[in-house]
């Protein structure tokens, strides 16, 4: 049923547009026909009207009829695919029609509808290779351009660089007059980042923006679920599909999966205007949302066969796939980065006694990698500051406001007048903003400052004049697509994904440094004990702390339910040998530490509960006093848990990889020789490897379980490319 506060589809305008239902078109583009048929019978319960005129049979005549008194092998084959699977997503059908000299090849797809039943899409193969003109007709050069698409895109190593490769590898695939690549920011608005066009058009549309409202939200979820949109002329008549609701649940078709559904009138309009006659367009995905889009426009009529649809949906695998890749990589760097910064701090630390000063004591080397003008950091009261930044007072106005508006201790923001009016006064040095929190009491904050960057923004049209006159479906969108510049004030330049994960990471390591700094306050001054172990039981990290005899002086919450049962047993270092699964190896350990008085870092296994057994990584200090004194011992536990699973995900992707060639539903396999299987194996290998370098524990197996499913994606969809789906 439908949402009766969404307008039905072709009867938005431009202010509902965001809630039509697109999906429910009723409608196919002409170039092709749609049937539904029921199972098991296959007998047709809707068609589009233009039956007549591609299959020889009319619509209505048609209703009714089991699949195969069309004639040909397409009742045959469309069952065998049916026997094959859920059908959740369209396979790829050639078949033909008719008998003797009236037999006629056709090309499509065939999936499961939801409600029921199997949605039939057919091309006449020999009208769409006349209309299109393609220089693909043989798979030896498709082939041939795969294979220098997929190496393009495996050598780039930044995203500006993926972008130049996608367009032009893209284009030669498909001849499109303009290919772009279009990213959405976090607000959901989007940039052109990347173009290659025809010689002949003059205007560029590099670097424009484009408002979010551009691209309904159900427009997004439908890029989502469908990879790859066609639109062969944006002049077609809509041919309706007949009856328009099903016989059997009496609720429109579901054509979430169609490739042949009719697009918004809106969005032809907004084509229209733009001059484009046909597009195409891939969806790129990353972490499970629309990362962007590669646009492309023609302007003439252009109708794609399916084995080139195939190789752009595969392309938007493999090139998702190296997105992550690089936008992980820039995590490495950062990951380098703050192992410098924290062997620095410990320097600094044991030889002036802060590492708050050190932290101050070179501003360069705090403000620029984050390509900062100024830097605050409040804790425990105090302020201290680096290169252009508020007063004083209003450094601690901020603070509430920033404690407000943080999610997961982090806050960033590239106009503090814009989100906060009442701080307007700061434009001048601290347009934007970017925080960490260093307490979990949200009081203790490392900020970052940017200061007012006269920018100017080139929107495609005015985005504040959307719609002239008013009748939106004769006017419509933007009716005007000249360049349109927006001077930026009161803004600072955007914090980027990679600064973000930067201050991210400062803050956890400066958050270790303090967590080992109190445990040997704890040791050298037992008056400033109440005020250290709050500190101490606050953390997340499991502590322990002996003394120079070994008696353990303290352990936290943290580490107690590490291992889930009481420890009140525990009374000197030794005793911590049995917690583990091999308490000699722990016992040599945990010794050595006083004998040899070196600091040690491995893993060991703890056992935890009755039988769970739970990897933990072990950082272990030695303290030592004056002379040859030794204070004690520090011990910071750390759940290695996901990182096995991480490694373990590894281990699996690498052998799905090793046997993505022996396809699981028993059809033949595929030669290992292969040079498109290999160099998507490669893409993908060379993705899981920078994905393991650059990401934490927690977030490896994930992306290694994504990838993986990319990979065998991209792989069936080129088994589907290479005709693995065609008639036998």
């Amino acid at each position: 049923m439908s949402d009766l506060s969404s307008p039905a589809f072709g009867q938005a305008d431009l202010t509902n547009c965001e809630r039509e239902l697109i999906h429910l078109a009723a409608s196919v583009q002409p170039q092709g026909v749609l049937l539904v048929v029921s199972e098991p019978a296959l007998v047709v319960n809707q068609s589009s009207v233009n039956a007549d005129a591609m299959l020889g049979v009319a619509a209505e005549a048609l209703l009714g009829r089991p699949l195969a008194s069309l004639g040909g092998d397409l009742a045959t084959h469309v069952l065998r695919l049916a026997d094959e699977g859920a059908l959740a997503e369209p396979r790829p059908l050639r078949a033909t029609i008719g008998e003797g000299a009236a037999r006629r090849a056709f090309e499509g797809a065939v999936h499961r509808h939801p409600g029921g039943g199997l949605i039939v899409e057919l091309d006449p193969v020999g009208a769409s290779e006349a209309a299109s003109g393609s220089a693909f007709d043989e798979d030896a050069a498709l082939h041939a351009c795969l294979m220098r698409a997929l190496r393009r895109i495996g050598d780039a190593s930044t995203i500006n660089a993926l972008g130049d490769a996608i367009v032009q590898s893209v284009r030669e695939l498909i001849g499109y007059d303009r290919v772009m690549v279009y990213r959405f920011d976090p607000d959901g608005h989007g940039e052109i980042i990347a173009e290659a066009r025809d010689a002949r058009l003059r205007e560029s549309f590099l670097g424009l923006h484009y408002p979010s409202t551009d691209i309904p939200q159900r427009a997004r979820e439908l890029y989502i679920r469908n990879r790859v949109r066609v639109l062969g002329d944006v002049d077609y008549t809509p041919v309706p599909i007949v009856p328009r609701r099903s016989p059997d649940t009496g609720d429109e078709l579901d054509m979430s999966m169609c490739y042949l559904r009719s697009m918004s009138p809106l969005h032809l309009q907004y084509l229209k205007n733009m001059g484009v006659t046909a597009t195409l367009v891939v969806s790129l995905v990353r972490g499970g949302k629309l990362w962007g889009l590669i646009a492309c426009h023609h302007y003439s009529p252009r109708y794609v066969r399916y084995p080139v649809r195939a190789a752009c949906e595969l392309l938007g695998e493999v090139i998702s796939t190296r997105v992550t890749a690089i936008e992980n990589y820039t995590q490495a760097q950062v990951e380098v980065l703050m192992r410098r910064l924290e062997q620095r701090l410990m320097e600094a630390t044991s030889t002036q006694g802060d590492w708050r000063h050190a932290l101050f004591g070179n501003a360069r080397t705090l403000l620029q990698p984050l390509d900062a003008t100024g830097a605050a950091l409040v804790y425990e009261g105090e302020i201290l500051t680096a290169g252009e930044v508020p007063s004083t007072p209003e450094l601690r106005s901020l603070v509430p406001w920033i404690a407000r508006e943080a999610k997961d201790g982090v806050m960033s923001c590239a106009s503090i007048a814009r989100a906060n009016p009442e701080l307007d006064t700061l434009t001048p040095v601290a347009s934007g903003v970017l925080a960490v929190a260093l307490s979990r009491a949200g009081a203790d904050y490392l900020m970052w400052f940017r200061k007012e960057q006269l920018a100017t923004v080139k929107w495609a049209g005015d985005p504040a004049k959307p719609v002239l006159g008013n009748d939106p479906l004769t006017l419509s969108p933007r009716r005007s697509f000249a360049t349109w510049s927006e001077i930026v004030r009161g803004t600072a330049l955007p914090w980027s994904t990679s600064e973000i994960a930067l201050a991210r990471a400062i803050a956890t390591t400066l958050g270790d440094i303090v967590l080992q700094i109190h445990a040997v306050r704890l040791l050298i001054a037992q008056h400033q004990l109440t005020h250290v172990r709050h500190t101490l039981e606050s953390s997340r990290e499991p502590v322990v702390v002996a003394d120079a005899h070994g008696r353990i002086l303290f352990t936290n919450e943290a580490f107690s339910r590490l291992f889930r049962r009481p420890h009140g047993h525990l009374r000197q270092l030794d005793d911590m040998a049995a917690l583990f699964t091999e308490p000699t190896v722990a016992r040599s350990v945990l010794a050595s530490l006083r004998t040899e008085r070196e600091p040690w870092r491995g893993e060991l296994a703890l056992a935890v509960g009755d039988r769970d057994v739970m990897p933990v990584g072990i950082r272990a200090d030695v303290v030592p006093g004056q002379g040859d004194d030794l204070l004690g011992v520090i011990m910071i536990l750390t759940d290695l848990t996901e990182s096995k699973r991480a490694e373990a995900a590894r281990r699996q992707l690498e052998r799905a990889l090793s046997e993505v060639t022996r396809p699981a539903d028993g059809s033949r396999p595929m030669p290992e020789a292969d040079e498109i299987i290999g160099a998507i194996l490669a893409n993908a290998s060379v993705a899981a490897m920078e994905i393991a370098d650059a990401a934490s524990g927690a977030a490896v197996a994930p992306l290694l379980e994504e990838l993986e499913a990319s990979a065998k994606r991209a792989t069936a969809l080129y088994v589907q490319l290479r005709g693995d789906g065609r008639a036998r």
